[in-house]
């Protein structure tokens, strides 16, 4: 019996023109933790990694994010197409209500609301842009 191997997600990367103020957003959105190492300097001190990469990891275990400095990023216009978004982050919650708090706390955090899908019966969901206008998805899921 032959057993395929497949390769293991590790991480997906979003470029950033700032990448320790992106990790920030995602860390505080998502609880993530700062990878060994990449954690904000102390007031006043450099900060070289935040200028160039910075990993979180997923207090879970999952996959990790990280950020990527580049000098320009055009912003998608999604929902036009004239930018597409490339990729966006489906993140998920367990109820109505979890959607409507977390909804707040995108907001706070200094997301922008894309689309407001939240009363719909089958998928209630949200579309944010980050800091950096990536979208991300947060929606109410059973699974």
């Amino acid at each position: 019996m032959t057993t395929e191997s497949h390769p293991r997600m590790r991480q997906v990367v979003l470029d950033c023109t700032d990448p320790r103020g992106l990790a920030e957003f995602y860390r505080q959105l998502l609880g993530f933790a700062y990878r060994p190492g990449d954690e904000p300097p102390a007031p006043g001190e450099p900060d070289p990694r935040g200028t160039d990469w910075l990993v979180l990891r997923s207090p879970d275990g999952g996959s990790d994010l990280a950020f990527q400095y580049v000098s320009e990023l055009p912003r998608t216009t999604w929902p036009e197409h004239t930018t597409p978004q490339q990729l966006h982050l489906d993140c998920t919650v367990g109820s109505a209500e979890e959607l409507a708090v977390q909804h707040r706390r995108a907001l706070a955090l200094g997301a922008e609301l894309l689309l407001d899908r939240c009363a719909d019966p089958d998928e209630p969901l949200h579309v944010y842009a980050d800091p950096a206008g990536h979208p991300f998805c947060i929606f109410v899921s059973t699974h």
